[in-house]
């Protein structure tokens, strides 16, 4: 499997579990759905960034390559607010499906007729290769995290975000 079915089947999957959250109404149910949509966005998040990105870096336009890292990290700030959250939250679905949009919309900029896969595909990259190895630290993430548990996300692009009370002045 080259790099980009295989990113595109993880687009699939998570877009699968988005819907089964939907659709689900137990708190414990709801919770184990959307901590299974933190795991896969967390991996496959890191092995994009940490694999895929800087291969195809310089086949690929600089605005679509900074605008991907940033919208991982906005999303990275959503997942860590659904995995230190609960179902009974009072924004706890909602922060759930705004990550639903969030990676709709992420996916849709990468998968596009002229996005970043499109572009990669273009340029001399041995997707082949960069799938390998995608899907080797896919499974080694996917192992370490199963047995020591999902890690804090951490942002790139987002330096600190100011903690701000409901209904407190932003000014």
């Amino acid at each position: 499997m080259d790099a980009i079915q295989l990113l595109k089947s993880d687009h699939r999957t998570v877009e699968a579990l988005f819907e089964e959250f939907e659709s689900t109404n137990g708190s414990k149910s709801k919770q184990r759905i959307a901590n299974q949509i933190c795991m896969e966005l967390i991996v496959h998040a890191q092995i994009e960034e940490e694999i895929f990105y800087p291969a195809i870096k310089e086949a690929v336009e600089e605005e679509i390559y900074t605008e991907a890292h940033v919208e991982h990290d906005g999303a990275k700030m959503l997942i860590a607010e659904i995995l230190d959250g609960d179902p009974d939250d009072e924004f706890y679905d909602a922060n759930v499906k705004v990550l639903s949009e969030m990676i709709k919309h992420h996916v849709k900029e990468e998968e596009q007729r002229d996005g970043m896969f499109a572009q990669a595909k273009q340029g001399e990259i041995d997707l082949v290769a960069v799938g390998a190895e995608l899907a080797e630290r896919k499974m080694d993430l996917i192992n370490l995290y199963k047995r020591n548990g999902l890690p804090k996300p951490t942002t790139r692009t987002i330096k600190q975000m100011p903690k701000v009370e409901l209904g407190q002045p932003v000014a």
